[in-house]
């Protein structure tokens, strides 16, 4: 399966942020959206980097309160990889565990076109690992 199959099933809306942004005002439309990580870019579009939740708690433990007057650029990871929608979602799971990061931007075309989080990659392993189950349990059983 390509990662343009999950975004054709969770859509390709993606939830950017300047880099000039407050770390409070990520935090809350991180809350705000229900996501885990948000793309930072430029009002070109450019992909900057990334913040996610995890970036913003690590924060917190080094800055403490004077965190949420900080900016984005203080805290997002830089030089992000990335990944594209013909992409194989194990070489995105490859990609996630190599970098140690749980969201990839999908670009197409140098378009920030989608999101792949880890969780979507769990769900489509998921997935075909039951739609294979049912194929060798049918095919056993004699009715494929």
């Amino acid at each position: 399966m390509k990662v343009d199959d999950i975004l054709a099933s969770k859509g390709r809306t993606v939830e950017t942020i300047t880099p000039d942004a407050t770390v409070e005002r990520a935090a809350q439309r991180l809350r705000s959206s229900h996501i885990g990580a948000l793309v930072v870019t430029t009002e070109g579009h450019q992909i900057k980097g990334l913040v996610s939740e995890r970036d913003i708690v690590y924060a917190l433990a080094r800055h403490g309160r004077t965190l949420f007057q900080m900016r984005v650029r203080d805290v997002m990871r830089q030089a992000t990889p990335t990944c594209s929608p013909v992409d194989t979602i194990e070489h995105v799971m490859f990609e996630m565990t190599r970098s140690r990061m749980r969201h990839l931007p999908v670009v197409d075309h140098g378009e920030l076109c989608g999101v792949v989080s880890i969780g979507d990659a769990v769900k489509n392993r998921l997935d075909e690992t039951g739609r294979e189950v049912t194929l060798l349990r049918d095919a056993y059983l004699g009715r494929g």
